[in-house]
Order: C-alpha cells, then structure tokens, then sequence
C-alpha cells in the first residue's frame, strides 16, 4: 500500500460529499431557498448549482471535452443539478482507468480570473483542485445551514470517509 493518497480516493470522497448533499437536499427542499451569498450567489440552490457545475466543467477541461457553457447550466431542480455532478464522475473515473493519461504533463488553464504565474500545473494538480473545489464548498454549505438553524450532520473531513482506510 502506497502512502500517498490517489486522485481515486480522493474522487471517491467527493462522490461521498456529493450523495449526502443530494440526500439531505432532497429530503429537506426547503434549505435550496436559504440565503446563501458565497462565490456570488443569492440562495443554497444557486450555490450547489456552482458546485456541481464546476465539476463537470473541470471534467471537461480536463477530458479535452467542450466546456459545457454556464448559461446552459440548469437552474433546477436539484436532481438536474446532481446529474452534473454525475457526468463529471464519470468522466473522471474514465480519465483515471486511461493508461494514456500523463497526470505530471503541464496543463495552461484559460481562466483570466486566475493570475498569470498560477495558470499553468500538473495535470495531477488541477484533477486534484477540482475535487477539493466540492469539498471546500460543501463545508462552506454545512456551516451555513447550521448557522440559519438547520444542522445537516455532515462529517466531511476526509477522516470520515469510509472509503479511505
């Protein structure tokens, strides 16, 4: 057993993250509506909208696919939001399963809000920043939840993860 931990692992926790999100959205609707201004959003529903729009971008980019644009992003409802998240595990677990990926090959990302000297990493830096992006967030969203009143219970630190021994 290696003592890093891998991009898989790591996209499983993300997977984990993501389907205790969906759950408890789906079970509590109501908290799509909070008030949530985090990354420029106006409700919790706009901010998982975020999320896994960006995780299918990421994919995306990362697969060499056409960025699906964000105008054509779903606003709702939150099972269409899921199903982004969904493609872009998929596509991330065929990146993985690839033997022709060069995970250490330089990748110059486009994005002009990035600065200059951050916009070109490893292939294996920006596949890892797209998963902690979810996981940043989801933490960010447990907080906000907890703090208007409605605890979720989410245990997100990888600790918790009971794919990763």
């Amino acid at each position: 057993m290696t003592v890093a931990i891998s991009l898989q692992e790591l996209l499983g926790w993300n997977e984990e993250s993501s389907n205790f999100w969906h759950a408890h959205l789906a079970a509590n609707p109501g908290l799509l509506e909070l008030p949530c201004d985090i990354g420029g959003t106006k409700s919790v529903g706009e901010f998982v909208r975020h999320i896994w729009g960006v995780d299918l971008r990421w994919a995306q980019r990362l697969a060499g696919l056409s960025e699906t644009p964000r105008e054509l992003i779903p606003n709702g409802p939150l099972d269409a939001l899921f199903d982004l998240h969904q493609q872009a595990v998929q596509i991330f677990h065929q990146l993985l399963i690839d033997p022709s990926q060069d995970w250490d090959a330089g990748y110059t990302l486009s994005a002009t809000w990035l600065p200059a000297e951050f916009r070109t990493a490893s292939r294996r830096k920006v596949f890892a920043h797209a998963l902690f992006h979810g996981q940043r967030h989801w933490a960010q969203l447990a907080t906000l939840v907890r703090a208007a009143g409605y605890p979720s219970g989410f245990r997100g630190d990888l600790l918790f993860s009971p794919g990763l021994r």
